[in-house]
């Protein structure tokens, strides 16, 4: 047996050498005692270290229409016959590769940067709120006694009228058996207890509803009167109206319904995200279609204690001042709430933030071409503007124009050094 004991660069060369000669001399060559492979390891024992990482660097080629076809070299797509383009994978230890780009390729891909700053961001709620009556301005009418309507001033809903207008004459037995003790009371022959008699059947009609000008003239005149009239309570319009001449009526009938409208509700639905925001007092203001460019400011007057179950929103309870009647109950109206300044807060343009669903991310610029993406955990949204709660630091700066593609060719990077470690493990 020969022992050849070479140095050198050449080892594995003139080690080939020597079992070349050996096999040609004829001499029985004793089998080796571990392969060569292993022997090679032996002498270059950082040599599977060398070639992991140069797996990693290869140059993968990818079909631009199918990422999932992956190749190790050069050829055309097996679905679309597109030639696979070459892609360099930098591995990176956050699970997001860098992406190096050419300046002819940002100029191309129109790539725009901003820097994270500090600053004030108004909370405020946008929503979509319906007009209503103001039902602390609602008048309901019923007869005190039952009766006949007649002498029906009104003809059909939606009048206006005003305060002490009269609607309608009732005839009610009742009021007119009243009208007699009345008359019966003040009678001068009454001795006595008189004048308690005279009040207690003036205060009688006046529980009836009889108005006082028509008290003060049956005390002058001393005659009663077969019919009453029906007032206004408020200003307003009739909004409902089941009186009818002829009709008898009862005190359980609502003969007319009258709402105020120089106050009007205007009811929204808030997410729950956006609760912690509100409180009564706190400015709003809103505008309807009919009357675009036109405002109208009002306050939060009460928040409702429960939240739907099916929408998952609170509903709020905002008034808003009406004196020229141009705000219809039930309107559709385009409401914002202002919930006051949250100053120093982080922030970057919202059109830089990625939303996947899953997670949020921005694309950092480091620089000289390289780009990479960050998770970040966004907090409130206002004006073009998003609050950045962690993942960034105030002067970072960011991509908000092409950061979807770059964010796209570090995922597909990601999948590459997956594919490659997962291979890897497999050898």
């Amino acid at each position: 047996m020969v022992l050849f004991r070479l140095t050198g660069r050449g080892r594995p060369f003139a080690l080939g050498l020597g079992l070349l000669l050996v096999t040609a001399c004829g001499d029985e060559a004793t089998p080796p005692s571990e392969p060569p492979a292993a022997a090679l390891d032996d002498i270059y024992p950082d040599r599977g270290g060398l070639e992991h990482a140069a797996k990693h660097l290869d140059t993968k080629y990818v079909c631009p229409m199918h990422p999932q076809i992956v190749r190790d070299s050069p050829g055309t797509c097996p679905i679309c016959g597109m030639e696979l383009v070459a892609r360099s994978v930098e591995p990176e230890v956050d699970g997001h590769p860098q992406v190096i780009l050419s300046s002819t390729v940002i100029r191309n891909m129109g790539v725009r940067t901003a820097r994270v700053e500090r600053g004030t961001l108004w909370k405020s709620v946008r929503t979509l709120g319906r007009v209503e009556y103001d039902e602390t301005r609602l008048a309901h009418i019923h007869p005190r006694a039952a009766g006949w309507i007649e002498d029906l001033s009104l003809r059909a809903e939606g009048e206006p009228v005003r305060k002490g207008q009269e609607l309608a004459q009732l005839y009610a037995p009742a009021i007119l058996s009243a009208q007699v003790d009345f008359l019966l009371a003040l009678d001068p022959r009454s001795q006595g207890v008189a004048g308690v008699k005279v009040d207690q059947a003036r205060n009688l009609l006046r529980l009836l509803d009889v108005p006082d000008p028509i008290i003060r003239e049956l005390e002058r005149t001393r005659e009663t009167r077969n019919r009453v009239p029906v007032l206004a309570p408020i200003k307003g319009i009739v909004t409902r109206m089941l009186a009818r001449d002829g009709m008898y009526v009862t005190k359980d009938t609502e003969m007319f319904t009258i709402a105020d409208l120089s106050r009007v509700w205007v009811l929204v639905d808030v997410f729950e995200h956006q609760i912690a925001w509100l409180r009564p007092g706190l400015e709003a203001e809103i505008g309807v279609p009919a009357y675009p460019g036109k405002h109208w400011k009002g306050v939060v007057d009460y928040l409702y204690p429960d939240l739907d179950p099916k929408t998952r929103t609170l509903r709020v309870r905002l008034v808003f001042p009406n004196p020229d009647r141009l705000l219809k109950p039930n309107m559709f109206a385009e409401v914002v709430i202002q919930g006051g300044p949250r100053k120093h807060v982080l922030k970057l343009p919202s059109e830089a933030l990625i939303v996947t669903g899953e997670r949020e991310s921005v694309v950092l610029a480091l620089g000289e071409g390289r780009f990479r993406p960050v998770d970040v955990v966004s907090g409130m949204h206002q004006g073009g503007e998003v609050e950045i709660l962690s993942g960034l630091h105030e002067g970072d700066t960011v991509v908000v124009s092409g950061q979807f593609l770059i964010d796209s060719e570090s995922s597909l990077q990601a999948s590459f050094m997956r594919m490659s470690e997962a291979g890897n493990n497999d050898e």
